[in-house]
Order: C-alpha cells, then sequence, then structure tokens
C-alpha cells in the first residue's frame, strides 16, 4: 500500500512510497483512509525541524490529524464496519507518570508519551491504517469529510476547559473573548467561544482571503493591526500564533481577573520591552492568570466531537480550502494565500 514517509531530523527525505499492510499487533480495527489533515507540525518533520521515528526504524510515516472508514471492526462491539473514525494521537508513556496512569496523557510528566506521526509511532498518511479499539472515535457520519477537523479541535476544546477552570477561581463573568490568529486553531477556538455565548473577536494580520469572511460568518468580529490597538480588554484571550510581540500584547491587554491561554508555538522574536518583571505586575495587580495549554486526551476528544456536531456543515466547510491527492503531498505542505485548512485526501 501507499503511504507518506519520512526520515526525520533529516530534510528532503519526504516521499510517497510502498510499504507493508499494517500488522493486526498495531490494533484490532482496520481502517481506510479517507483524508489526513496537514498542520505546521507536519511541515517541521518534513523540514527536518522535529519528529522520531518508530524504535529500531529509520522513516516514519506521517499524519496526526485523520479521518478514516472501518474496514474490520475486529472484536469490537461498537463498531461496524463503514463507519467514519478518527484516530487519536497520543498514547500514554509506559512507566507511567501519575498523569498518564489516570489518562491524562495530555498532562504527561515525564515526556515519555509516543504521537502517532510524531513521535515513535507511524501516523495515518497511508491507505490504511490498524488502530487499538480504545483509540478510536466514532464521529457522526453527516459531517463526511469534515471529521478530518475533529482532531485540531480538541485543541480548542482542552484550551476552553482550561480558561474555565481557572477563571472559576473566583467570581467570574467573562463576556469578550480575543482569539489571536485566524488558522485553523483560530477559527476553531472562535467558533467554541461563540458556542458559549461570548462576545467574539479575532485578529489577524490578512485583510483579504476567507478568514475576514469565516469570522464575520460566526457572528464575530475581525481585526487586523496589533492587539495594542485595540479599543477594548477582552476577559479571555486565547492566543494562537506563537509570536513573542502578539503573546506580550496580550498580557498587558486582557481584563484585570481575565486568563490568556496559549496555545500557539513559536520561537523567540522580540517582546517590545516586556521585562520578566513587567509580566509578574500585569499578572499580580490584576489577578490574571496565564496557562498554557498542548494536546487533548479523551474527555477532550469527545467534547471535540460535541462542537463539531453543534457546528453549521457550511461553516465547517469553509475551513476545508484546499484537497489534494497523496501524489502532490509536497503541494499541500507549501502554505498558499488562500489556504486555511489544508487536507490530503486519500478516498472518496
Amino acid at each position: 500500500m501507499k503511504a507518506i514517509t519520512v526520515e526525520p531530523h533529516k530534510p528532503e527525505t519526504a516521499r510517497l512510497e510502498d510499504i507493508p499492510e499494517p500488522d493486526p499487533s498495531d490494533g484490532s480495527v482496520l481502517v481506510e483512509a479517507i483524508a489526513v489533515g496537514v498542520c505546521g507540525t507536519d511541515v517541521e518533520i518534513v523540514e527536518g525541524k522535529y519528529g522520531w521515528a518508530p524504535r529500531g526504524r529509520t522513516r516514519l510515516v506521517l499524519g496526526h490529524e485523520s479521518l478514516g472508514r472501518v474496514l474490520d471492526p475486529g472484536p469490537s462491539s461498537r463498531l461496524q464496519a463503514g463507519d467514519l473514525v478518527v484516530g487519536i494521537v497520543r498514547r500514554p508513556d509506559p512507566v507511567p507518570c501519575p498523569s498518564c496512569a489516570v489518562g491524562e496523557w495530555d498532562m504527561c510528566r515525564n515526556g515519555q508519551y509516543s504521537e502517532r506521526g510524531i513521535k515513535e509511532i507511524d501516523g495515518f498518511m497511508s491507505e490504511r491504517w490498524r488502530i487499538e479499539p480504545e483509540y478510536v472515535m466514532k464521529i457522526d457520519g453527516s459531517l463526511g469529510l469534515l471529521g478530518v477537523l475533529l482532531e485540531p479541535t480538541t485543541v480548542v476544546a482542552k484550551a476552553w476547559e482550561q480558561v474555565v477552570t481557572v477563571g472559576q477561581r473566583a467570581f467570574w463573568e467573562p463576556r469578550t473573548a480575543l482569539v489571536t490568529g485566524a488558522g485553523p486553531i483560530g477559527l476553531l477556538a472562535a467558533l467554541v467561544a461563540r458556542q458559549h455565548g461570548m462576545d467574539v473577536h479575532v485578529l489577524d494580520r490578512v485583510e483579504t482571503g476567507p478568514k475576514p469572511a469565516l469570522v464575520r460568518e460566526l457572528g464575530a468580529i475581525y481585526h487586523t493591526g496589533t492587539v495594542a490597538d485595540l479599543d477594548f480588554r477582552p476577559d479571555v484571550i486565547v492566543e494562537c500564533t506563537g509570536v513573542g510581540d502578539v503573546i506580550a500584547d496580550a498580557i498587558r491587554k486582557v481584563a484585570p481577573g481575565g486568563v490568556v491561554c496559549l496555545t500557539g508555538v513559536g520561537t523567540g522574536g522580540r517582546t517590545i520591552g516586556l521585562t520578566t518583571a513587567d509580566v509578574a505586575s500585569n499578572v499580580v495587580l490584576r489577578n490574571n492568570v496565564v496557562v498554557g495549554s498542548v494536546n487533548a486526551n479523551k474527555r477532550h476528544w469527545y467534547k471535540a466531537g460535541q462542537v463539531l456536531a453543534r457546528a453549521d456543515r457550511a461553516w465547517l466547510a469553509g475551513l476545508v480550502t484546499r484537497r489534494v491527492p497523496p501524489e502532490e503531498f509536497m503541494g499541500a505542505l507549501q502554505r498558499q494565500p488562500e489556504d486555511v485548512k489544508v487536507v490530503i485526501q486519500f478516498a472518496p
């Protein structure tokens, strides 16, 4: 069967190649791949900046944003052939640490977790894949191809849970949310905030293309420029860019008693003179909280499924701006101006 593979930490090694059929030891559920979403992590792995091959091997099958159709459910009584499913990405560490021991592998304390398509387990960019029944999420069949959005939605489902948990440390009635960055994670974060009845604002640097329209269709307000230029103080800021300047402005701008949730991962960058002492001053004197959020556990996968099930299908469809066949996967990794979410489509 065909699969998209790469040798981690070696640029220009990604290729579509023939690999053996998935081994039953990988899981009793056999799935036909329909589509796999592409994100920045995939690009970093292909560029040689990230990733780990399975132990004893040099190459890794890419892909962690999956959507597939069950071919053989094995002994699972809750699955049937033809069901649309998505595979959970992370696996708990083998020790396990206290968090992994209770199923909260997203909060792993020792870093020995593994992740499909990223760290030590083959991903989903193959014509067929196997998975353990406990890591399969059955999705609403009416979503069709849009089920590929489940994994990125888990990221914001967890982030919102973190925001609410932190905010409820005291009396809290948040009304206004700001999302920085209008990529897939940012737009899905705006969707979640709207579903929770918030007045939502989204800030991004682009002025044209699909992003402003997608924000407006949500009933949210789209902004360009900087966080510092905004004429209001959000109760919640979900930061999805990882850009140092944006993070610094967010910490300054959030309302007293507010929460800044960081989901974007970046490196370096100027912070316009915001020192550690400035951060402490902003956080301490206004009872603010800055919290980081990454990955998701099974609870968040269920919550993400509920988010997508409630969402307008036409709006979700607007997020998937480009579909490419596996043979053209390198084109999917090269960002185009109109892109929001690009998927590699293996089957109808």
